[in-house]
């Protein structure tokens, strides 16, 4: 006899992980774009989903209008950072308007979703600020963004990302990149179950994003997979096929 818990569905099977992941599905890459060029190499590599910001260098910011026109234009599924600043994410009440209003134009232009965060100053999810945001956001694809790598409670954070109503969380798993936060991530798949999708991020390249997915367990990756200061579009074609290829559909 089959015990209950520990049987897998036909639209389901283990990795070598031990992970149960479904099929059926392509996995998901999502690209981190911060210029025009990098818009069209994503499209043009086959990312299903994009995210703007500009100055990556400073962890990005929202983007220009520009970029979202063309991106829209392009016909991708498009997310927007919405970061008034670099540096840290603890928000006064002018930033946090200055947020509201680059949210409300982001709906005015049809984007699909916003990516978006704050802290208190004692490193915990700023409860208020968020809950602003995501009111803002409503009918909107909202991620929560990796302001959460600098939270101190993770699993606490985790909870509390998953009750204001997001989407996923881009983290890299508390740690300088993905490939350093792997156990970290496995246990907030594990911990978010179907509540909400864990999308890692940082360091992701064509030759480790498939490791880190069967790892995790995940379905959905993020990187900007640049090359001379741009997405490319190679990498983009040749991150994806490695990622499908270990689909387990």
């Amino acid at each position: 006899m089959t015990n209950a818990a520990f049987s897998v569905s036909k639209s389901e099977k283990r990795n070598t992980f031990g992970l149960v992941m479904r099929t059926g599905k392509n996995r998901i890459l999502e690209v981190c774009c911060a210029d025009l060029i990098s818009i069209q190499e994503a499209v043009e590599g086959g990312a299903q989903r994009v995210e703007l910001c500009e100055d990556l260098e400073i962890g990005g910011i929202t983007p220009s209008t520009e970029m979202i026109d063309y991106a829209i234009k392009m016909g991708i599924r498009t997310l927007i950072l919405i970061r008034p600043r670099g540096g840290n994410f603890v928000y006064s009440p002018e930033e946090t308007e200055r947020m509201v209003r680059a949210i409300r134009m982001a709906q005015a232009k049809g984007v699909a979703g916003v990516v978006i965060g704050a802290l208190t100053a004692e490193g915990d999810i700023d409860i208020p600020t968020c809950q602003r945001l995501t009111h803002e956001a409503k009918g909107m694809s909202i991620t929560f963004h990796r302001a959460f790598d600098e939270c101190r409670n993770p699993s606490e954070a985790l909870e509390q990302i998953i009750s204001l109503g997001c989407d996923r969380l881009l983290t890299s798993g508390h740690a300088p990149s993905v490939s350093e936060g792997l156990e970290l991530l496995k246990r907030m798949v594990i911990q978010a179950g179907e509540r909400i999708i864990i999308l890692p991020g940082c360091g992701v390249t064509p030759e480790n994003a498939s490791v880190i997915m069967e790892a995790t367990g995940t379905r959905e990756i993020h990187g900007s997979l640049r090359r001379n200061g741009h997405t490319d579009k190679k990498m983009v074609r040749q991150t994806l096929l490695a990622i499908n290829a270990e689909s387990l559909a």
